[in-house]
């Protein structure tokens, strides 16, 4: 190691860092870690695990609704938001407890503090003036939700407070478009709250499929939550137990919370990055190579801080490659190509490759597959639901390019689809695949009818204000 207290020196405890961290020990790093808040980062702690599950425990209201049809009779059903929280917050204390145990069984340095960079291989741990040197940095901070400039903006709630509510409201205003807004919209909206979803742009989900924006937003609309596109809010006055929002077109509308999703900025303010010479980018992100390197030679960066794709298993990949990287002898880049992906609203969304938009950018001659069904659950418990599917194929290779669905336990078939795809796997494959039968998946597998018109975008889906 020379004159540096550590090999390698982590800033940020979440899944990249933490992944990185550990498996640079294992290659014989001394390594240390420092993390401010929690292990876990934004995953764990405050994103996706407590996320899914609150989804979870908003797709109960359906399944007693569903049992009817199958002979079941329920007294009327209690929610109680206390007990969710509780456990929610039980299961998050025992998964940090994980993380932890991990790096120290691994022989990681795991220090509660803030680190700041002092110069390239130098950091000062706050509170107070103590400096630590490391031969190689790697800053893995993540990002955190963004209120706009709003006058009142400070009234409203984040993903954060979110899942520290002391109650939950009667009603809610979700400002955004993305995955966080839709999926607290369909949270809210399950757990009884009456939930209205606002968006600047004419259609939520943008970048996504266009069909499936479509089909999802009218899954939506039937859940009673109100959809108000091409809109944002000007201001937000408090009242006596409630919010007066008021809309840039002049309409008011009041509700008992406000909370943002309008996006997420990577954490990357206050770490003295700019002093030593690490180029920023856009957001304030963090510029990489493809080795996740920075303009500094001895500091990396991995995860959403990077702004690459802000996904939590991309963060763990990006950090076990830069651990084989640089301490493991083994140069190694990561592919953010055929990366799968979900929305877990209600119905939930699942996709992996392209959406047709794209696809017949790259691949001008594009053969197009759907189904859209009622699931077999359906038929008896009554629900008007409806499933999506559709796969994408590379006219002249015949190679699956984008599959997308819409409906139950989506995530759970594109991860399989994914498998596939990244083998290189054609239509001709799933054709020759047998289907398991009763199955919604089984669909991908019998897929015949093409589809020749490219989807023509729709404009815009508007409900009233509430």
């Amino acid at each position: 190691m020379g004159d540096f207290d550590y090999d390698l020196f982590v800033i940020g405890g979440g899944s990249g860092g933490v992944r990185a961290a550990r498996i640079a020990a294992g290659h014989g790093a001394k390594v240390a870690i420092a993390e401010e808040y929690r292990f876990g980062g934004t995953c764990v702690i405050r994103g996706c695990v407590p996320k899914k599950l609150l989804v979870y425990a908003s797709r109960f209201r359906d399944d007693f609704e569903d049992a009817v049809g199958f002979g079941w009779s329920l007294p009327k059903p209690a929610f109680d938001w206390p007990t969710l929280i509780a456990g929610k917050d039980a299961e998050i204390a025992r998964l940090e407890g994980l993380y932890r145990a991990g790096l120290e069984r691994a022989g990681v340095a795991v220090l509660k503090a803030r680190a700041r960079l002092a110069d390239a291989h130098t950091l000062t741990l706050e509170p107070g003036t103590r400096q630590i040197t490391a031969r190689t940095i790697l800053v893995a901070t993540g990002g955190c939700p963004m209120l706009p400039q709003v006058p009142g903006a400070s009234h409203a709630i984040t993903s954060n407070e979110a899942f520290q509510l002391d109650a939950l409201p009667k009603s809610i205003l979700v400002v955004g478009g993305g995955y966080i807004a839709v999926e607290f919209a369909g949270i809210f909206s399950g757990l009884g709250v009456d939930t209205t979803l606002v968006y600047r742009g004419p259609k939520i989900l943008r970048g996504f499929d266009e069909e499936l924006r479509d089909h999802l937003t009218e899954e939506l609309l039937k859940r009673g939550i109100d959809i108000v596109c091409n809109a944002d809010i000007a201001g937000i006055d408090k009242g006596w137990g409630h919010y007066h929002v008021t809309l840039r077109d002049g309409s008011k509308v009041e509700t008992g919370r406000v909370m943002y999703a309008t996006g997420r900025l990577p954490n990357t303010a206050g770490l003295g990055l700019e002093a030593v010479g690490v180029q920023l980018g856009e957001k304030g992100a963090i510029v990489v190579d493809k080795f996740s390197r920075t303009s500094v030679a001895s500091i990396y960066a991995v995860g959403d801080v990077t702004n690459r794709v802000n996904l939590t298993p991309v963060a763990i990949r990006e950090g076990h490659a830069f651990a084989d990287t640089v301490f493991g002898n083994k140069r190694v880049c990561v592919d953010h190509e055929l990366v799968p992906t979900a929305v877990f609203a209600t119905p939930e969304l699942a996709t992996v490759g392209l959406p047709e938009h794209l696809a017949r950018v790259r691949h001008p001659k594009l053969d197009v597959y759907k189904a859209r069904f009622r699931p077999l659950k359906h038929t008896l418990s009554g629900r008007e639901e409806r499933m999506f599917m559709k796969l994408l194929v590379d006219g002249e290779s015949g190679r699956i390019v984008g599959c997308h669905i819409l409906g139950p336990d989506a995530a759970e078939i594109v991860q399989m689809a994914a498998i596939a795809m990244r083998l290189g796997a054609t239509k001709a494959d799933f054709d020759a695949t047998m289907a398991l039968h009763p199955s919604a998946s089984e669909e991908l597998v019998t897929m015949r009818e093409k589809w020749e018109a490219p989807v023509k975008p729709v404009e815009a889906h508007t409900a009233g204000p509430a």
